[in-house]
């Protein structure tokens, strides 16, 4: 196949650019770098079966040759970067994802969204089955974020329903290991960053607050599963044990080696209390489960982020 992928710099989506292309793929990759990084991608500029265009998606755009798959990745994905770049955020979410959507339609190609945990806003049903519609504040702090991606999804399903786009949904949850950025805003790469700096680790009220890490080889194999499977409905693709802010905070410190003291900082405005994937789905049409442990994806993290923090 040649897939294009949009916001191929990113963290996830340049792993999946390497999943691809180690299947035997063609992948182009486009990015406009307003988060991803030209680094995630410097691997791969003398592959000649991976070309590159730089490019904002959130404009109309097309793709010579043969185009197979569209993957829609292009989005700031942590809240500073959403909350710094708000209007980029919506327009790479709604006119990108029709961009994208438009790219597959006129290529006769399977389109696949990645769309977010964050669908599922605070929510109030746990843990969160792809039939959960959300508890999320459409005007609040995080709003950016979680409406984008709920629009997407909306019109990736109008566009599966009005034009027939073979279409698949992934709902990612909390995703980590190398290539995220060390001052991305994210809770791990937060953590891993002032431990390796003999800081404080921030905790944001009294650390009870729960997420599910999933190692990113293990989210990558996922998203490749349900690109290649039949299912066009919504996807958890996460892992599934949860862990408080504090559990994540001590496994840090204990695979760091740090002697880092915890701190507590006021809890942010509309921050998800809980956060756990039901992945039934998942388990039964993909036949996908993580593999990775936290304790053992944060050991395999650790010399990317000691290269990048220290030197």
């Amino acid at each position: 196949m040649r897939v294009v992928i949009t916001g191929a710099a990113g963290f996830l989506a340049s792993h999946l650019t390497d999943r691809f292309l180690a299947a035997g793929d063609q992948v182009c990759g486009i990015d406009n770098f307003l988060t991803g990084r030209p680094d995630n991608l410097a691997h791969l500029k003398a592959n000649s079966a991976f070309t590159f265009m730089e490019h904002d998606v959130s404009t109309p755009f097309d793709v010579s040759g043969p185009v197979d798959g569209v993957l829609h990745f292009a989005s700031a994905a942590s809240p500073p970067d959403y909350q710094q770049y708000p209007i980029e955020t919506l327009l790479v979410g709604s006119e990108g994802t029709r961009n994208a959507l438009e790219l597959a339609r006129r290529n006769s190609a399977r389109f696949f969204l990645a769309s977010t945990s964050e669908v599922y806003g605070d929510p109030q049903v746990h843990p969160q089955p792809e039939t959960y519609w959300g508890y999320v504040n459409s005007i609040g702090p995080r709003s950016m974020y979680d409406e984008a991606k709920r629009f997407a999804e909306a019109m990736t399903m109008a566009y599966h329903r009005t034009h027939g786009v073979d279409t698949r949904i992934v709902r990612i949850f909390n995703t980590y290991g190398p290539r995220m950025r060390p001052g991305d805003g994210r809770v791990v790469s937060n953590f891993l960053v002032q431990a390796l700096r003999g800081e404080p680790l921030t905790v944001y009220g009294d650390g009870s607050q729960t997420r599910s890490f999933c190692y990113v080889s293990d989210e990558v194999e996922g998203i490749y599963r349900l690109f290649n499977s039949s299912r066009t409905l919504p996807t958890n693709i996460g892992n599934p044990i949860e862990f408080t802010m504090l559990e994540l905070a001590e496994q840090v410190l204990a695979v760091t080696g740090s002697a880092s003291k915890i701190v507590h900082h006021e809890l942010p405005g509309d921050d998800p209390k809980v956060r756990q994937p039901d992945i039934t789905v998942a388990r039964e049409v993909l036949g996908w489960e993580p593999k990775v442990a936290l304790r053992q994806g944060l050991e395999l993290s650790l010399p990317y982020f000691r290269r990048e923090v220290l030197g």
